[in-house]
């Protein structure tokens, strides 16, 4: 009864953080909370490159048997994981988005590895936070059989953020 509980959470998370984050990309009058709120992509591209380099590491860390040590880091990059959704949101709340200006094949590039991005972003929240899930209650077979899809699609997620950071970052204003 309480899996059941937990996993019927996970899928209203799974669905309620999109909408919101569409929503708030909608949203044409922003609040202003000062020029702060415009570092956040600069911050939200440590995030993804800090997670990233966590799940290689947490990768090589269970290969080798180091539990706790994987437990920990893994552990880091899911709060990552939450510190950027917040800073995602407070963003996009209070910000323009911002156009790609860039063009030919580099714009084609640009914007397969945005779409690609956000695309995988939605199929790998519910993932994840099932995977930390199974982890964390000790169902450690569960774990394992999702982290096999669920890990080289959040790696591929916080990679690609980075790069169309790197991309879209000389249009910020």
């Amino acid at each position: 009864m309480k899996e059941k509980k937990s996993l019927g959470t996970i899928n209203v998370l799974s669905v309620v953080i999109p909408v919101v984050v569409a929503v708030l990309l909608g949203i044409r009058s922003k609040p202003d909370l000062g020029e702060w709120t415009k570092l956040l992509p600069h911050f939200n591209a440590v995030i993804n490159s800090s997670t990233s380099v966590l799940l290689v590491i947490g990768l090589l860390l269970i290969k080798s048997g180091k539990k706790k040590a994987h437990r920990r880091i893994m552990t880091l990059a899911f709060v990552l994981g939450g510190l950027f959704l917040v800073c995602y949101v407070l963003y996009h709340l209070t910000n323009s988005s911002t156009s790609f200006g860039g063009d030919g094949t580099t714009k084609v590039f640009y914007y397969f590895i945005l779409i690609s991005h956000i695309l995988l972003s939605l199929v790998v929240l519910p993932l994840v936070l099932r995977a930390f899930y199974f982890a964390f209650t000790g169902d450690i077979n569960r774990h394992k059989k999702l982290v096999k899809f669920a890990y080289p699609i959040w790696l591929y997620v916080s990679i690609s953020g980075v790069i169309a950071y790197l991309m879209i970052s000389p249009y910020y204003v």
